[in-house]
């Protein structure tokens, strides 16, 4: 009897790791790897905020509504559960990275801002902050295309036969990605026209 088990269950391990059942536990275990990365970068950069609006407020007090607007940004990210079971949600994966993208949007107005006061450029606080920021947003792209990748290769086993007879029947489902779209928009730095706008109190 304990001879059949043995066979039984060798079977059924040679059954699910032949139809991508292993396959598919490992690509899962990448996503969240990845995504725990993701989250670390971009809790950097929302941690760096604070210290770069006050900088920036000290010499350009008078730009309250690109502070305020990063600020705001901030908060709204800060307002949203960024769980391990975020990436199974595709609806509230897409608020998360809208929120995201929205920093994004903020802080590339208030380091165009930045550009107008020499003074603030040359102060040494905010240097730092820049290039802090600068390294954050680059090990975020890293990140986030790594994210993809693993996202990509998942997705490619779950919806493959006859793995996805394996997924579905232990219950993977594809998982939400970011849009090549919001790449390019919060790659892209919004445009500020000077000219068109003038300071309180001047």
């Amino acid at each position: 009897m304990r001879k059949w088990l043995w066979i039984m269950i060798l079977s059924s391990t040679l059954v699910l790791s032949g139809c991508g059942y292993n396959t598919l536990q490992s690509t899962d275990e990448q996503i969240k790897a990845s995504w725990a990365e993701v989250l670390n970068q971009y809790k950097r950069r929302a941690d760096l905020v604070p210290n770069l609006v006050n900088v920036v407020k000290g010499f350009a007090a008078q730009e309250k509504e690109v502070l305020l607007g990063v600020t705001n940004a901030r908060s709204r990210v800060g307002g949203i559960q960024a769980t391990p079971e975020l990436i199974n949600d595709p609806e509230a994966f897409s608020k998360f990275q809208s929120a995201q993208g929205e920093l994004s949007s903020a802080l590339s107005r208030l380091l165009v801002v930045a550009e107008n006061y020499p003074e603030l450029k040359s102060d040494a606080n905010f240097r730092d902050l820049q290039a802090q920021l600068e390294g954050t947003e680059n090990r975020i792209t890293v990140a986030r295309n790594r994210y993809i990748k693993a996202v990509q290769e998942y997705n490619i086993v779950v919806r493959s036969f006859p793995t996805n007879l394996t997924a579905m029947a232990f219950g993977f489902q594809t998982k939400p990605s970011f849009t090549v779209e919001n790449e390019q928009e919060i790659s892209t730095a919004p445009k500020v026209d000077f000219n068109l706008q003038e300071s309180p109190g001047k």
